[in-house]
């Protein structure tokens, strides 16, 4: 009977993740990627400010 339960469950969680929407996923993934972008993005600028207040023009 346990066989039965837990192939049960795990159809149940199967057929929960395909009805869920792949938008959802790529929405994180953007996320993920804007985030990082903006991290990089502030490094090379504050880079930038140190190196311009170091080296005098």
């Amino acid at each position: 009977m346990k066989r039965v339960v837990d192939g049960a469950s795990k159809a149940m969680v199967a057929l929960a993740v395909l009805m869920c929407s792949g938008c959802a996923v790529v929405a994180v993934a953007d996320a993920a990627v804007t985030v990082a972008a903006t991290v990089v993005k502030t490094g090379v600028q504050v880079t930038g400010a140190v190196v311009g207040a170091v080296i005098p023009d």
